[in-house]
């Protein structure tokens, strides 16, 4: 869905300097695989400390700050989140009502601006 959303997303996904040809072939790459699982863990930390995203904070300001280093625009996270929305729709079918879509934009959106913080707090020229 990601790349459906956003083509434009492909050349950010490069492992070994390979440029992938396709969104098919990016989707296949175990280097890809891994990279999704570690996003899962992200939004696992995120749901496993609810009561308590600032504990979080540093951590996600550095993964924002690595983001941002290898060109992901803060943009692009609106995109990945819709993709994370459209496989929740997906998996939970009737049980992923208003209240649940709301309460997943929520936290991904808090996730996302502690990421966002990263961006920010780079001096200037870098």
């Amino acid at each position: 869905r990601l790349f459906d959303l956003d083509p434009d997303l492909l050349p950010l996904f490069q492992y070994n300097c390979k440029q992938f040809a396709s969104p098919q072939e990016c989707l296949s790459a175990p280097e890809f695989l891994d990279h999704i699982r570690k996003v899962m863990l992200v939004i696992d930390a995120a749901v496993s400390h609810l009561e308590n995203l600032s504990c979080l904070e540093e951590y996600l300001c550095n993964l924002g700050k690595k983001h941002q280093a290898v060109g992901v625009k803060v943009e692009s996270f609106s995109t990945v989140g819709e993709s994370l929305l459209y496989m929740l729709e997906k998996c939970l079918g009737t049980a992923f009502s208003p209240d649940v879509r709301e309460a997943w934009s929520k936290l991904y959106g808090a996730v996302v601006e502690a990421m966002q913080r990263g961006w920010e707090t780079l001096p200037e020229g870098d």
